[in-house]
């Protein structure tokens, strides 16, 4: 079907799209709750460790090992983020996310299959590769694959299968406690929602902006059609035709060092890209990686009662990210990173403090039960706002043809720091005690505050071509076009 033919017939189809505008929504729903449970499921290894220390001696010597087989999924994952903005470029979607289910599953059964730590570590770098795939191209599926009234609370709900796989993870993680060859069994299941997305992503359709910029107009339609009602559709396809023509203008393959190039594209990703640092940094997945291991810090030393108060962690936050994806296109990006940010600050804080009085006090237990408060409370100021807000906005900041490539830029320098922060935190802890480590990241968030104030525009309710004219706003001065958006975005933060 060409444009033409479209528009010639679109009159008659009327009844027909009108009756499936909606169906797209659920497509990307079942797609990645399935993917995201997958992603989240790598997270077993934080109670995995409790008992791979039981069988490996070495392991259980070594702070640096433990922290290896934990992060090795990070240096995947940054290879695959690096990589996974060219691959959905150059691919699509919805093959990216197939490769994505191949490599997890090949690292999973490697893990479960494991004679030593060393063949573990390869699993964990298997895994992080197919993770760090998949977080490029979810955010941006879901962003190409939404109307912008809803695109915020749709790329949460991408977040939300996070932190509810997260939750699922302990649940494996306390089923298996019993059983013969625990971790095993722990790491060895997350393979199971990876071949369940698989066999179902072979029946969904792909990204309808990825087709039209690769010329593949009949089928960016038939998928468009199921998402808009007919005015939408449209207009929906003259801005996807005039993208497209404007790419072919341009005649060039967007390259790493043209992001850096103009000005409005650089102040782009370093809004995104700083967003997702300051993510890791501020702790979060030190949280989620090392919560068990924490709250043995903390004075609770059986593995399963160090499990069940994990789980109650990991259900914190998976709330927590319910509440925000309300909350994104309600209360704003801006607002609620804030928000979250000054509640993480407190957070910290509180753990510091209960670490640092703990350790020179006769009453460790209720001390330790301060730190898992203080824990939740962390997780609960969190997961509603640092937690969806910098995968969505930099499923928005960017203009269509730089998208994958800033996309997966951005998504490595989350998955480089979340690396350095994995692979430091129980040397620094070591080092300069478990306190000192959660004040210092509590000094990162202090940071994070400012950065965002400064930086970070507000993106709730705008068009990608609206957000494009902030960026060239800031970039170049004030102008009659632009200046009215830049003050719609901050009236809406």
């Amino acid at each position: 079907m060409t444009l033409q033919s479209w528009n010639e017939t679109r009159f008659i189809r009327r009844d027909r799209v009108g009756g499936l505008h909606h169906c797209n929504f659920e497509i990307s729903i079942l797609q990645f709750t399935i993917l995201l449970f997958k992603l989240s499921l790598w997270g077993v290894i934080s109670g995995a460790l409790l008992y791979i220390k039981d069988d490996f001696e070495a392991v259980n010597q070594s702070s640096f090992l433990q922290e290896t087989i934990v992060s090795m999924a990070l240096v995947g994952a940054i290879v695959g983020a690096a990589s996974g903005g060219w691959i959905n470029d150059a691919y699509g979607r919805k093959k990216a996310t197939l490769l994505a289910d191949v490599v997890f599953t090949a690292g999973a059964l490697i893990m479960a299959a494991a004679p030593d730590p060393y063949v573990l570590i390869l699993g964990r770098l298997l895994v992080g590769f197919g993770v760090g795939i998949a977080s490029v191209t979810a955010p941006v599926y879901i962003a190409e694959a939404s109307p912008s009234e809803v695109r915020g609370g749709l790329v949460s709900t991408n977040v939300l299968m996070i932190t509810g796989g997260q939750f699922l993870s302990y649940l494996v993680n306390l089923a298996f406690t019993e059983v013969p060859g625990t971790w095993r069994w722990m790491l060895g299941v997350s393979a199971v929602p990876a071949i369940i997305q698989f066999t179902l992503m072979l029946f969904l359709p792909e990204s309808p902006r990825w087709l039209f910029m690769k010329g593949d107009q009949d089928k960016a339609i038939a998928v468009l059609s199921r998402i808009y009602d007919i005015a939408r559709l449209e207009d929906e396809i003259d801005h996807l035709s005039n993208a497209a023509e404007e790419e072919k203008r341009k005649k060039n393959t967007v390259r790493y060092l043209d992001v850096f190039k103009t000005k409005e594209i650089r102040l782009a990703f370093f809004a995104g890209a700083g967003l997702q640092a300051f993510q890791q940094f501020t702790g979060i997945n030190t949280v989620m990686y090392y919560s068990p291991t924490i709250v043995q810090m903390a004075g609770f030393k059986s593995n399963k009662l160090a499990l069940l108060l994990s789980l109650a962690v990991a259900a914190t936050n998976a709330a927590g990210t319910i509440v925000g994806i309300y909350l994104i296109d309600h209360f704003g990006r801006k607002k609620l990173a804030l928000s979250s940010l000054s509640g993480v600050i407190v957070s910290l804080f509180l753990l510091s403090w209960s670490f640092f009085t703990g350790s020179s006090s006769s009453s460790n237990g209720v001390y330790g039960w301060i730190a898992v408060i203080g824990l939740a409370l962390y997780i609960a100021f969190f997961s509603p706002g640092m937690g969806p807000v910098p995968w969505t906005v930099n499923s928005e900041v960017y203009p269509e043809q730089y998208r994958g490539i800033c996309g997966g830029m951005s998504a490595t320098v989350n998955w480089i720091s979340n690396l350095i922060v994995a692979q430091s935190f129980l040397s620094v802890a070591d080092t300069v005690g478990t306190g000192a480590t959660f004040l210092i990241l509590a000094g990162i968030a202090v940071l994070a505050v400012v950065f965002v104030m400064v930086y970070v525009p507000e993106t709730k309710g705008l068009t990608f071509l609206e957000v494009e004219q902030i960026w060239k706003e800031r970039a170049w001065g004030s102008s009659s076009n632009t200046e009215s958006l830049l003050e719609h975005g901050e009236r809406s933060s």
